[in-house]
């Protein structure tokens, strides 16, 4: 009898079964899953999870694999995090072929040779090898010239290691920039004096787009958390503010005011 593997205290050298699946992600049926988190389980072996037909999201980062075999079959997948494995290859993935966005960093991949398996993913254009942030790297991105080979070899790419390469770039970046040019000194006498606006009308943040994936319903989620982070932030800001121009004004007190 396999063990479930539904909690992660069991999860040592644990093998992917129909029951943890199922236990993850609540449904019935193994090709009825369409997004998928087994993040620090202790996972070995991949097991069944080529079953999974309709996967279009995976993550399967810390764990310890060291092959990806049963991935082979997924060909609706579109993101995969297969982060701090032990993986020395990636040539299952060469039959991904709707893979837009994989994270490979923190594994064993020692040469550019590696990563010909990902050649013919003609929708491929995130690929992560290294995260600095995380500590977590390859060997390959040791060598003076690992851009240059990967940028050569996948030049369809147009994000490694989460920095743009090819395309427009963000909307964020053009905000920015706007904001850049408005804040510099003018010509005129005086000080300046800086209405803030609105960058968006408002409501924008709160239209969403039809929920056709589940990759997109992911996103929405971690969106809204983020969004309401934000606006947590800004209420905070509102409140320093208003209480720097109280302890600021000639009837306030200054002597024991903290932000």
């Amino acid at each position: 009898m396999e063990p479930p593997g539904e909690k992660p205290g069991d999860a040592e050298g644990l093998r992917i079964t129909p029951q943890l699946l199922k236990s993850r992600s609540g449904e019935f049926a193994l090709d009825s899953i369409m997004l998928l988190k087994l993040r620090g389980l202790g996972l070995v072996d991949l097991g069944c999870l080529g079953e999974c037909l309709g996967l279009e999201w995976l993550d399967l980062s810390g764990n310890a694999l060291t092959h990806l075999g049963p991935l082979a079959s997924l060909r609706q997948l579109a993101v995969l995090n297969v982060s701090n494995n032990r993986l020395t290859g990636l040539e299952p993935l060469a039959a991904c072929e709707n893979l837009q966005s994989l994270n490979a960093a923190g594994n064993l991949l020692s040469s550019p040779g590696q990563l010909q398996c990902l050649t013919g993913l003609q929708g491929l254009e995130h690929l992560r090898l290294s995260d600095p942030l995380a500590r977590l790297s390859n060997p390959l991105c040791t060598s003076p010239a690992y851009w240059a080979v990967v940028r050569e070899l996948l030049p369809r790419l147009k994000v490694i290691d989460g920095q743009r390469v090819r395309g427009r770039g963000s909307e964020l970046y053009h905000l920015c920039r706007d904001l850049d040019s408005n804040l510099r000194p003018s010509s005129s006498p005086g000080p300046r004096v800086i209405e803030a606006q609105p960058w968006v009308e408002p409501g924008y943040w709160e239209s969403w787009p039809t929920r056709s994936s589940s990759i997109l319903e992911e996103a929405c989620r971690q969106f809204q958390n983020t969004l309401q982070e934000c606006l947590d932030l800004d209420q905070q800001a509102s409140d320093s503010l208003a209480q720097a121009e109280q302890a600021l004004s000639p009837t306030g007190t200054t002597s024991s005011f903290v932000f």
